[in-house]
């Protein structure tokens, strides 16, 4: 009898409906065995609780994505652990900088009125008490017609559908974590005196599009430096795309303008490629001229597991380490405030011999022969 084949394991909504609302929050998990088993007996419970906020609204479209870091991976769950998946890398230096901050889970909630986001991350803060300290909440709102904090349009290229699956959620590239994905996150904070001082036609050779109508700027117009071109990828003629689900934010009292961006896929190497591209240049020194106006202030890599493997994470026992390991071990807090030089360098520099590809390709998935099953 021929077996029949297994369906690949549901995502979580990693690719879930754009809405208008967002709340984004970074925890991190205190250092003890106590808190770890919160956290992981939590995780079972993580799809009821968005149910149980959601069902009272059933067209608000409220999601959770939740995510871990490479420090919160090893302590709560140990091995085996995903493949790609490593302390965010620095990029840049000076005043463009892009840089690692503490962070062990992520919750990415979206729904189309705040008050459901904002319900749904106090239950789910609730039910973690002091296992966790937040150390970044941003509230997130859609800007008119799908407006960044500077004024363009945010997003036109994410991939849709079927394609925004490939892009995004591993196949069998990594068998054990099928179905996930990596997220990373920075909050930007914007010079909008000084952005809004340059005339429209900068700031559109800047975005590489027109401000109005959204438009890609002609390749003969658009400055190799400007936002779009550097953030632009292809391998083997093939265009290789993120999904983005930038929120503005701000506190007006306060002169606070911002952007938080997160980008979802299935390896993380896109991801920093762009990044590098931005803050050291294409070629080095071409650097992205929206950086004059935008600072990031914080920056976390972060996995996302399946759904039925996020919820069976809470049968993990605890990682059993040796005393030597035991006693090296240190929180994401106590790495990050050790001085730790930033190079600008290239991503395949910073990434171990025995993993960098031969050939110098971002190695994504189904673009190098993976299946997508």
């Amino acid at each position: 009898m021929t077996e029949r084949p297994t369906s690949p394991p549901e995502p979580q909504p990693v690719s879930g409906t754009v809405t208008r609302s967002a709340i984004f929050l970074v925890a991190t998990v205190r250092d003890d065995e106590a808190a770890h088993a919160s956290v992981r007996g939590w995780c079972a419970d993580a799809a009821a609780y968005v149910r149980s906020v959601g069902k009272r609204v059933p067209s608000g479209n409220l999601s959770c994505v939740v995510g871990f870091s490479d420090n919160a991976w090893d302590r709560l769950f140990g091995d085996p652990r995903p493949a790609a998946l490593h302390p965010f890398r620095e990029f840049g230096s000076g005043k463009r900088h892009a840089p690692a901050t503490p962070g062990d889970l992520l919750l990415h909630i979206r729904a189309e009125q705040m008050d459901l986001c904002f319900d749904l991350a106090t239950l789910m803060l609730g039910k973690l008490g002091d296992a966790v300290s937040v150390v970044d909440e941003v509230h997130g709102f859609r800007y008119f017609d799908m407006r960044s904090m500077v004024g363009f349009v945010d997003g036109t290229e994410n991939p849709e559908g079927k394609e925004a699956l490939e892009f995004t959620v591993m196949g069998d590239e990594d068998p054990e974590f099928e179905g996930g994905s990596y997220v990373l996150v920075q909050k930007y904070l914007h010079d909008m005196t000084g952005w809004n001082a340059l005339p429209v036609e900068a700031q559109e050779r800047i975005i590489g599009r027109t401000k109005l109508s959204d438009v890609e700027l002609d390749e003969g117009v658009k400055p190799s430096w400007s936002h779009s071109a550097l953030t632009t990828l292809e391998e083997d003629g093939k265009e290789i795309k993120i999904l983005r689900d930038n929120m503005p934010f701000g506190r007006p009292g306060s002169a606070e303008f911002g952007t938080y961006f997160i980008g979802y896929a299935r390896s993380p190497a896109p991801i920093e490629q762009m990044l590098e591209n931005m803050f050291v240049g294409r070629p080095p020194g071409n650097y992205d001229r929206l950086l004059d106006f935008s600072n990031a202030v914080t920056g976390g890599l972060f996995f996302v597991p399946s759904a039925p493997l996020l919820e069976t994470l809470a049968e993990r026992e605890a990682p059993v380490a040796s005393a030597a390991a035991s006693t090296a071990i240190k929180t994401l807090i106590d790495v990050t405030s050790m001085a730790t030089p930033v190079v600008d360098v290239t991503v395949s520099s910073l990434t171990p011999a025995s993993a960098a590809p031969a050939d110098g390709s971002l190695q994504i998935g189904s673009l190098k022969g993976v299946s997508q099953a």
